[in-house]
């Protein structure tokens, strides 16, 4: 059967679903919610670890569909019960997907409060004794957020725009689904991929195996390093994204460590002195030690410019959706239908809802202002919050989930408090919390409100029933963004390093007299000392000082951090968090204006030059920002990607449900798991020196890149294979049916 697609002035009762209206079948069962929400917590976790390592997801509903139609199917067989409709899979896949958006708001905007020094374990509300903590309550409210304000805009984007607007990742899923039911299945290719992932990383990161970063020094051209992370699941992200948009990033990488970096160490080592931000001579700094004083302020005003731009030529777009959707939600567009595939939540409901977070918005300490700095909040994040969830919804319908501009929405949003703060006055520590928490409910509220609209039009060609989906996306939600505040605050405590090494530690004296915060350590009692801008004799973060002022430890958290091994010289997982770090500089330089501004414009000007170029200056920037190591990984990934195209005759826009997109989907989600796994094990260090292999293995092989290099060279072969058909040919078959579908 065939998805019809009616022309754009066609009526909405011309469209025939897959499951017609006046057919009932199981569908909002506790099984698929359960599932649902299951698979939403597993691809949400490791999107994070994504967005914190690379500032970016890929969508999870594609995977999610597929396991859910094999997870069924192996219980079905197993229990001798019923299968599960297509309705109940398509369930599964709603709750699911509410992870992957949820983890981008809060992977861009929460971490930079870590790095503005701020405490995020502190409870801002208790609810029966438990404590629920900010980044917590954040991704409840962003989450809760966009679901709700979407529901009335359910029908004048879905419904009414259905020929007009193709939301492409929802019009794959139900294609993915409808095959399922017609006995297609391909979810043998995630397993695959999600276990040899989760070995390969666990070898590599916690059996220490092969080395994580194999380098080559240029020799004579000075502090230029060639790096690969050898990890699979930057390879995964690599071959989604397609080779054109990873050669754009490791292009920004290779600016970044081939040029910028060589040529500060060029003019700048024959200063005796350091010069600003750095706090020691360049001639002294390692190329590493360069890139974190220079090339980061450089690459985050790129990151900012590159967002703005995509917001900018997202403008004409923004109107017509701000616009169409009032039209059509005065319309009646909002109205609950009376047959089942028209039946959304009750409008009251979504008021009720919507007003229940608003109060606890300007209830809790979560805008930790005076009952005015609390009501303004409350409205921008409404205001904000309805314009960015209709722009997402709207974009997501015409360019899909993945070009949808969130970052550039959040960089507005951040931009317009901060400047409506200051023209207030309000410039206190208290309001850049406020700042960044309004901004992060209104990013993932955008995030999420663009997903639920790709569900929604996925249930819309099954047949499912709106209101049924509703519920299980706030389900999925809910518990998704519960457990992906936890993770965050996990992450970032398992790889925190307290440092008494003094190399590491402030030269500069604290003034004790104005610090008010304390932490015991060690048996003793510490003054904290955060430092928010590099100072002479002080670089950026938490020092525990002596009754003197003098710096005693350095504690390094994982977000931004610049330590990776302990005093014991246990190495754990540091977290680059491009996005999250733009966040950080936007705050701190218009509240405080003390930012080197010299080097945040190269930045802006490098992604400016690249977008006159024709060259997308969001791609660009972010690969300025990061290591070339990072970068180098996804670009082989891309090379794959065009190498598998090239030998199919396929065009590069090749299904989402193709079994390399899968499988590199499951490498993805193993290897992202087992990150979070051996960060849990890094909490104990005594586990993590019995599980170093390095120790007992000769001092060639671990000096050696070759082991490294063997084995991604293997997982990048299996992509290669899987891709072409050569192994998992049944998947190839799967592809065929999906692509010929519609």
């Amino acid at each position: 059967m065939s998805i019809q697609s009616p022309s754009a002035s066609a009526e909405p009762a011309e469209f025939a679903p897959y499951i017609p209206d006046q057919e009932r079948i199981p569908e909002l069962t506790w099984s698929a919610v359960l599932l649902g929400s299951l698979l939403g917590i597993v691809f949400g976790a490791s999107s994070l670890y994504l967005v914190l390592r690379v500032g970016m997801t890929v969508s999870a509903s594609i995977p999610v569909a597929v396991l859910s139609i094999t997870v069924f199917r192996a219980l079905s067989k197993a229990f001798k019960t019923r299968s599960a409709t297509i309705l109940e899979n398509n369930i599964v896949q709603t709750a699911g997907s509410a992870g992957e958006s949820i983890a981008f708001g809060v992977g861009v905007t929460m971490p930079a409060l870590m790095i503005l020094g701020y405490d995020m374990h502190e409870p801002i509300f208790q609810v029966g004794g438990f404590g629920v903590s900010r980044v917590s309550l954040v991704a409840v409210l962003g989450g809760l957020l966009g679901i709700l304000m979407m529901i009335p805009l359910r029908r004048a984007f879905i419904v009414k725009q259905h020929g007009t607007l193709t939301y492409p990742e929802g019009t794959a899923c139900a294609k993915v689904l409808i095959v399922g039911e017609q006995g297609g299945s391909s979810a043998k290719t995630v397993f695959v991929g999600f276990g040899m992932a989760f070995v390969y990383q666990f070898a590599m990161q916690a059996l220490k195996v092969w080395q994580e970063y194999p380098a080559k020094a240029l020799g004579s051209f000075k502090a230029a390093v060639v790096a690969l992370e050898a990890s699979p699941v930057l390879m995964g992200v690599g071959y989604i994204i397609g080779f054109r948009i990873s050669c754009v990033m490791v292009g920004g990488g290779m600016l970044a460590a081939l040029v910028l970096t060589p040529a500060i160490a060029l003019f700048g080592g024959n200063s005796p002195t350091p010069i600003f931000p750095g706090t020691k001579a360049i001639s002294a700094m390692s190329p590493k030690e360069i890139r974190d004083a220079y090339i980061l302020y450089i690459g985050a005003g790129a990151v900012a410019t590159g967002g703005i731009i995509s917001l900018i030529q997202a403008l004409p777009l923004i109107a017509s959706s701000i616009t169409g959707g009032l039209k059509d939600l005065g319309s009646g567009g909002g109205a609950v239908g009376r047959g089942r595939t028209q039946r959304d939540l009750p409008l009251w409901v979504v008021a009720i809802g919507g007003i229940a977070l608003i109060g606890a918005i300007a209830a809790t300490d979560l805008m930790p202002t005076n009952l005015a700095g609390r009501l303004a909040g409350a409205a921008m994040i409404v205001l904000f919050g309805f314009l960015f969830v209709t722009v997402s919804s709207r974009l997501t319908g015409e360019i899909g989930s993945s070009s949808n501009p969130i970052s550039g929405m959040t960089v507005a949003t951040l931009l317009l408090t901060c400047l409506i703060f200051v023209l207030l006055g309000w410039v206190g520590p208290e309001y850049r919390l406020a700042a960044l928490s309004i901004a992060g409910i209104v990013c993932i509220a955008a995030s999420n409100g663009g997903t639920t609209s790709q569900d929604l039009k996925t249930g819309y060609l099954v047949g499912a029933t709106p209101r049924s989906q509703q519920i299980a996306i706030l389900v999925g939600a809910l518990t998704s963004a519960v457990v992906i505040g936890a993770t965050l605050l996990f992450l970032n405590d398992s790889s925190t390093v307290i440092t008494g090494k003094a190399e590491y530690l402030a030269t500069a004296k604290a003034d004790v007299s104005k610090l008010t915060e304390t932490m015991n350590h060690a048996g003793k009692e510490y003054k904290i000392w955060r430092v928010i801008n590099p100072l002479e004799g002080a670089q950026p973060g938490k020092y525990l000082v002596d009754e003197t002022g003098k710096a005693v430890f350095l504690v390094d958290p994982a977000i931004n951090g610049r330590v990776d091994t302990r005093d014991d010289g246990t190495k754990v997982t540091k977290y680059d968090a491009p996005k999250a770090t733009l966040m950080a500089l936007i705050i701190d330089g218009i509240m405080t204006g003390k930012l080197p501004w010299g080097l945040v414009l190269l930045g802006v000007f490098i992604a400016i030059v690249m977008h006159l170029s024709g060259v997308p200056a969001l791609a660009f920037a972010v690969g300025v920002y990061l290591p070339l190591s990072t970068s180098m990984p996804i670009f082989v990934g891309g090379l794959v990607r065009a190498a598998v195209d090239r030998v199919k005759k396929s065009d590069p826009s090749e299904s989402d449900s193709s079994p390399a997109v899968l499988l590199s989907s499951g490498y993805i989600a193993g290897g992202a798991i087992a990150g979070i796994l051996i960060a849990a094990l890094a909490i104990v260090p005594w586990a993590s020196k019995r599980l170093d292999l390095s120790t007992r293995m000769s001092g060639e092989w671990n000096a050696s890149p070759w082991p490294a290099l063997v084995a991604f060279g293997i997982m990048t072969l299996v992509l290669f294979l899987v891709g072409v058909g050569a192994l998992m040919g049944a998947g190839v078959e799967q592809e065929k049916r999906v692509d010929e579908l519609g």
